[in-house]
């Protein structure tokens, strides 16, 4: 399932695998003057390979991609991306390109993630450096690293027009859980680290366009350094990991059941106190 919009040069597309006639977790990537930054899903390869070769009859080919990170929601399209157009420059973390090469041996999926994304396929990527600038040819897309998320997540920055496609750094929200493997306090000094840049328009993966997006960045670091703050004052009191849970987060979310507690209150807790515990 696909839909687009069109926000001045940027398109954006929504996309999601269909189950039981309804789009399900969606996730979301952008065209931008022949660059595309991330593909989406496997289960929505072959809707936006036919989006973009109805671009390409406009005159507007396909010229390069960019990964904000690797999961499978991400970098789904790569691989028939690539097959479809030789020599295809896909750009993403170093620490993104093994995952690219073999997703399905260096990134494993839980079953969940195998029904609403399904698996990627080989592709080739290319390194980026933090501050790499790619050039299109109307646009300085500048690489800026935001680790936390994701070990390889990057955000891209268009100075001149303020625009930030934020990946999953910024999906907004209260977070009452967390994945496995996640790094809360990486994901503050992430959000600490582009909230500094003059920001007009922010374009995330996952959540809705924002075109005030400093008041949106600077309640998300709020809020998630008060909880940490909590957490660790809890922690100090002698509570246990679940005590804090359930003290601070509410009862049991049906996301944890769905995902088998790879998404768990419990581990939004520990990241927090991963700080104490180093």
């Amino acid at each position: 399932m696909l839909r687009s919009q069109t926000h001045g040069p940027v398109t954006r597309f929504d996309l999601a695998h269909s189950l039981l006639g309804r789009g399900r977790y969606w996730t979301t990537c952008y065209y931008l003057d022949g660059w595309l930054i991330d593909t989406g899903c496997a289960h929505t390869a072959h809707e936006l390979l036919g989006a973009l070769r109805g671009k390409a009859l406009r005159g507007k080919a396909l010229r390069g991609v960019l990964n904000t990170h690797t999961h499978e929601d991400h970098i789904g399209a790569n691989g028939p991306l690539q097959r479809e157009n030789p020599g295809l420059e896909i750009y993403a973390h170093p620490l993104a390109l093994p995952v690219l090469a073999d997703p399905r041996r260096q990134q494993p999926l839980h079953p969940y993630r195998r029904l609403f994304w399904g698996w990627p396929t080989p592709s080739q990527g290319r390194p980026l450096a933090d501050g790499q600038v790619i050039e299109t040819e109307h646009y300085r897309l500048q690489t800026i690293y935001t680790p936390g998320h994701k070990a390889d997540h990057v955000c891209f920055y268009e100075e001149q027009q303020g625009w930030l496609f934020s990946g999953d750094l910024f999906v907004g929200g209260r977070d009452r859980a967390l994945g496995q493997g996640y790094d809360i306090w990486g994901i503050l000094d992430s959000l600490r680290r582009v909230y500094a840049l003059p920001i007009q328009t922010l374009y995330p993966a996952s959540a809705r366009l924002r075109t005030d997006p400093c008041p949106h960045l600077a309640a998300r670091i709020a809020y998630l350094q008060e909880l940490g703050e909590q957490v660790l004052e809890l922690h100090q009191q002698g509570r246990s990991v679940e005590q804090i849970a359930r003290t601070l987060l509410g009862g049991p979310m049906w996301v944890e059941l769905v995902t088998l507690g790879h998404f768990s209150r419990r581990n939004l807790v520990l990241s927090y106190l991963s700080r104490v515990t180093e």
